[in-house]
């Protein structure tokens, strides 16, 4: 597999791979799970000639309770995967695979475009009227220094009130987004917080903007719930524009889902979340963290 990457890599440079063939290629895309889908959402919405190739990490979701250096592996495994498919970018759709890997991504595949996700923590404090800011997000989000470096320079005068929101994403995951167990998780975190004077809501992981609409019934119409793909889906945009690697005007872009888990599983979210039928194919991790075509 490494070989191959680094083959991809070389022709970047060496202008082998024309600016026409790269700009045709797929986008990568990833997450522990089907939140990234939110992502693939906007992006579809502001560029549909993209074509994306979206891998779920299925087989080890959630990754927010997991140890940083574990998704990292799990993050750069995927990453050379997703390149020796052909993709000429890669997106890291899941807040704690950014917190764990991205700045590592980008130190080991120096060739390569990366757009992550950031906790939209400064617009929350731009907008913020009380001062008062929820952020909703898994603990390796939290415990990561991209969060600390965010809160750091845009949150000096804002008070953040923070939950993990235990089980959510698995809910998620079932396609639970507004039965009573979701329900209950929301309320449990957003309640205190609207007693203390919250106004805006933050969503620091890419599963929760498929509950938004429990979200908003819950916090009422006042509270501005902050959705950081469609900003995500510019920066990726811009990316693009500026490296030259913008597909065609009149291109179709294509979807593909590759899953460690269960197949009919995502393809089942790909409807139930976008509305599409997606081939899906399933992958398999080795003992020695490698990702192979299930046979």
């Amino acid at each position: 597999m490494g070989g191959r990457t680094r083959q991809a890599t070389i022709s970047r440079r060496d202008g082998q791979t024309t600016a026409t063939a790269l700009a045709a290629a797929p986008i990568g895309m990833f997450d522990s799970g089907v939140g990234g889908l939110s992502v693939l959402r906007a992006l579809r919405a502001q560029f549909p000639h993209e074509s994306v190739l979206y891998f779920a990490d299925q087989g080890h979701v959630p990754y927010g309770p997991r140890p940083l250096e574990e998704v990292r592996a799990f993050a750069t495994a995927i990453t050379r995967f997703l390149l020796d498919q052909g993709a000429k970018m890669i997106v890291v759709a899941c807040n704690a695979a950014s917190a764990a890997a991205l700045h590592a991504l980008r130190r080991a595949f120096p060739q390569v475009p990366f757009v992550g996700m950031e906790p939209a923590v400064k617009p929350a404090a731009e907008s913020t009227r009380s001062g008062v800011v929820g952020v909703l997000a898994t603990p390796a989000t939290f415990q990561g220094a991209l969060y600390a470096s965010v809160v750091e320079r845009f949150a000096d005068n804002v008070r953040l009130l923070q939950d993990t929101c235990p089980g959510l994403v698995g809910q998620i995951e079932r396609g639970a987004l507004d039965d009573s167990a979701t329900r209950a998780i929301l309320e449990r975190a957003l309640r205190p917080m609207l007693a203390q004077g919250m106004d805006t809501v933050v969503l620091g992981c890419t599963h929760y903007p498929f509950v938004i609409p429990l979200i908003q019934e819950i916090v009422g119409p006042a509270v501005r719930v902050i959705d950081p793909a469609p900003a995500v889906a510019r920066q990726i945009g811009r990316i693009l524009e500026a490296m030259r690697l913008k597909a065609s005007a009149t291109a179709t872009g294509r979807l593909h889902g590759f899953t460690s888990g269960d197949a009919t599983a995502l393809t089942a979210a790909f409807v139930h979340l976008l509305g599409v039928s997606v081939p899906v194919t399933p992958v398999r991790w080795t003992e020695d963290l490698q990702i192979q075509i299930a046979q």
